[in-house]
């Protein structure tokens, strides 16, 4: 599960760190962000003919089937997240899947504890990159035509079971991809089913990850800025384990 994430990052960082060629024309860069929610726009990096394109999208999926606006907002609120177990069947997400992935970055995201662990239940905790440089989130994009004949993209992370450490937080966390797995990933023409569920597996899916509780401020969506990821001490343990 990944419901807030963070991203300070600006695009001159991006494009660097992601080896971005192509930004589309009318391309307005986005503010640096301690509190993302769904349904706002976010930026992903995909492939565009022979570019590694850096765009802007809304999180959350419009579901292809949606007929007004209302409905697509409503879709979209519920598909944030794409089970990485599930996405190839899922009709909201298959086609994507199949040919429309993307990277989603990310300074960090935040999680609330629901695990037997040192955390009270809901505790928010931010996790990040050991070497501060940004994640790379699997995620796949989709684009919805509305009534009016407006297009409207929009894109959702991707979820697997929890491990190492943070599987004492969340049962659920991101699929992080490697660098050398960028390009297999964002090839509209890798669209082999099996060998682009392979891309997901990596031996060791929490490596240079740390994470740290942080203050309830987060909760609120009218809270924004860096002291959201700032640490803060834990009273006793509220479980045995």
């Amino acid at each position: 599960m990944c419901g807030r994430y963070a991203l300070t990052q600006n695009e001159s960082e991006l494009i660097e760190e992601f080896a971005i060629t192509g930004i589309l024309p009318n391309f307005d860069p986005l503010p640096a962000n301690w509190n993302i929610k769904p349904t706002e726009e976010i930026y992903i990096i995909r492939n565009n003919e022979d570019n590694r394109e850096l765009a802007t999208t809304s999180w959350g999926i419009i579901a292809p089937w949606s007929k007004s606006d209302v409905e697509a907002l409503r879709s979209q609120s519920q598909a944030i997240n794409a089970r990485s177990e599930s996405i190839h069947e899922k009709p909201t997400f298959r086609n994507a899947f199949k040919s429309r992935r993307c990277l989603i970055p990310a300074t960090g995201y935040y999680e609330w504890a629901t695990e037997l662990g040192k955390y009270k239940t809901k505790q928010p905790v931010f996790i990040s990159n050991e070497s501060e440089k940004p994640l790379a989130f699997a995620g796949i994009y989709e684009k919805w035509i509305s009534p009016n004949g407006e297009i409207k993209e929009s894109a959702a992370i991707i979820t697997r079971e929890a491990v190492a450490g943070l599987a004492k937080v969340h049962h659920r966390m991101p699929v992080f991809l490697p660098k050398d797995r960028w390009d297999s990933w964002l090839d509209k023409k890798n669209n082999e089913i099996a060998k682009v569920r392979s891309l997901m597996e990596v031996a060791e899916p929490a490596a240079g990850l740390r994470f740290w509780p942080v203050s309830d401020a987060v909760n609120s969506i009218r809270n924004n800025g860096v002291e959201l990821i700032n640490e803060i001490e834990l009273g006793e343990p509220e479980t045995l384990f």
